[in-house]
């Protein structure tokens, strides 16, 4: 199979350079591709890789290129296969205080500018009198939660899961199904500041409301 039947942009019958529908469709197709591989969620890559996929395979069978479309329809069976996984795999949380500043520190210092983009924070995530938590998914550390308390009010300082795992498990985890390991400690509040938009967003969906001062409140 030559250059000219799997992209018609370079085909000898035409005199022009101007790409019709049918090569829009295929640079569409490799642009949704080029941007599934810039996902940090695997979730997220898989979705849009198998659009990008199906879209590429319906390019393929357009210009009579089976073997694109073939090659392409089996990426989007392999991406759906592993979506399916996902969705159904049951998956192993716990909730684990810090108790070994080493690593968490390594954790932190890891993360630590990704996790400022969500929230900023000024205080030593290190100090002693601050509630650290380790949240874990089929133990692997996964995310941290650190904390001031005040009486019976958590003052959240970093609320933060790894790019690899950010698909809301977590914090539903943490907020919905765990609300009894902060109500054991006598904690009976949450608060958090704003934060970044996208963080906002994620205080809102875990049952936070704003408050007049932009803070977010979850009572239990």
């Amino acid at each position: 199979m030559g250059i000219h039947q799997v992209y018609p942009f370079f085909s000898q019958e035409r005199n022009d350079f101007m790409p019709g529908w049918q090569e829009w469709l295929g640079y569409v197709a490799s642009l949704i591709v080029l941007v599934s591989l810039l996902m940090s969620s695997v979730k997220r890559l898989r979705w849009i890789n198998l659009i990008g996929s199906l879209v590429f395979a319906v390019y393929g069978f357009l210009i009579s290129a089976l073997p694109v479309a073939l090659m392409n329809l089996g990426i989007v069976i392999i991406n759906g296969y592993y979506l399916y996984q996902m969705y159904t795999k049951k998956d192993y949380f716990k909730l684990m205080a810090v108790s070994d500043l080493t690593y968490f520190n390594l954790f932190v210092e890891n993360y630590e500018k990704d996790m400022k983009a969500f929230m900023a924070f000024e205080e030593e995530l290190d100090n002693p009198s601050l509630i650290k938590v380790f949240m874990l998914r089929n133990t692997v550390p996964a995310g941290v939660l650190v904390g001031k308390r005040h009486e019976d009010t958590l003052d959240i300082l970093v609320d933060y899961v790894t790019p690899m795992y950010r698909d809301f498990k977590m914090g539903q985890f943490l907020y919905q199904e765990q609300t009894s390991y902060f109500k054991d400690q006598g904690i009976k509040k949450l608060t958090s500041k704003p934060g970044s938009e996208k963080h906002q967003d994620y205080l809102k969906r875990m049952g936070f409301n704003q408050e007049q001062d932009h803070s977010f409140v979850k009572n239990l």
